[in-house]
C-alpha cells in the first residue's frame, strides 16, 4: 500500500500524468479539483458553497478539501467496485485472485492536486495516522511559469472550465505562489520530495515518472 503525492502549480498536467500512472500501474486516483467540479456540476450544497470560491481562482478552504479526502478514504469496497472492476482492485491491494476482498480495501493511491497549503500537509498526516496510512513520496513537476500560462489556454478551448480564463489563470499562479510553493519546502525537508522536469512532451514527462514510480513499488 503506497501513498503518492503528484505536486505542481496549475497547468503542469498532473490530472493527465495521474490519470496515467493509476492506469499502468493500478492505482487509486484522488483528484480533489475533479470531486469538487463535480459537487459544482451536480448542483450539492457543497458545490454551491464552493463554486464562486473556484471560479475566481481561490483556494477552497482546507477543511472542506481535507474532507473530501477522508471520505474517499473511507470509501468501502462496493464504492470502489462501482468505479473499478475486481481484478484492478486486487491488483492495487496486492491481493490474489483468489484472495477474498476486504470491506475496507486499502489499494495504493495517487493523489492529484492535494495538498495546496501546509496546513493541509499537515492535517493530511494526522489522517493518515487515523487510517494506518503513511505517505511514501511526493513527485513535484517542474514547468516554467509562461509555459503554464500557454497550456492553461490550450487547456481552455477543450474543457470550457470557467476557472481558465486570463485572470483567474494570473490569480491561481499567484495564490500558487503565495499559498502552494511552502508545501514544496515542508516535503522537501522530510526527505520524501523528489522533482521531475515537466517541460516538452506529455510521453516524456510520463517516462520520466515511470521510472520514479516503477523504483517506488518495487520497494
Amino acid at each position: 500500500m503506497k501513498n503518492i503525492i503528484l505536486f505542481g502549480a496549475p497547468g503542469v498536467g498532473k490530472g493527465t500524468q495521474a490519470s496515467l500512472l493509476a492506469e499502468k500501474f493500478d492505482l487509486i486516483h484522488l483528484s480533489t479539483g475533479e470531486m469538487l467540479r463535480h459537487e459544482v456540476a451536480e448542483g450539492t450544497p457543497l458545490g454551491l458553497r464552493v463554486k464562486d470560491i473556484m471560479n475566481r481562482g481561490d483556494l477552497v478552504g482546507d477543511d472542506i478539501v481535507v474532507g473530501l479526502i477522508a471520505k474517499a478514504l473511507d470509501s468501502g469496497r462496493n464504492q470502489l467496485l462501482d468505479e473499478w472492476d475486481e481484478l484492478r482492485l486486487r491488483r492495487a491491494c496486492g491481493l490474489g485472485p483468489d484472495d477474498p476482498l476486504p470491506e475496507q480495501p486499502q489499494p495504493s493511491i495517487i493523489y492529484d492536486g492535494f495538498p495546496r497549503t501546509v496546513q493541509q500537509c499537515q492535517m493530511l498526516e494526522f489522517l493518515f495516522q487515523k487510517k494506518n496510512r503513511r505517505l511514501d513520496r511526493v513527485i513535484s513537476i517542474d514547468v516554467p511559469q509562461e509555459e503554464l500560462v500557454r497550456r492553461i489556454h490550450e487547456r481552455a478551448q477543450i474543457s470550457n472550465r470557467s476557472d481558465d480564463n486570463e485572470a483567474v489563470i494570473r490569480h491561481r499562479l499567484e495564490e500558487y505562489e503565495a499559498k502552494t510553493r511552502p508545501v514544496l519546502d515542508y516535503y522537501k525537508v522530510s526527505g520524501r520530495l523528489v522533482s521531475v522536469d515537466g517541460s516538452g512532451e506529455i510521453t516524456e514527462t510520463n517516462t520520466r515518472l515511470c521510472r520514479i514510480l516503477q523504483h517506488l513499488l518495487e520497494q
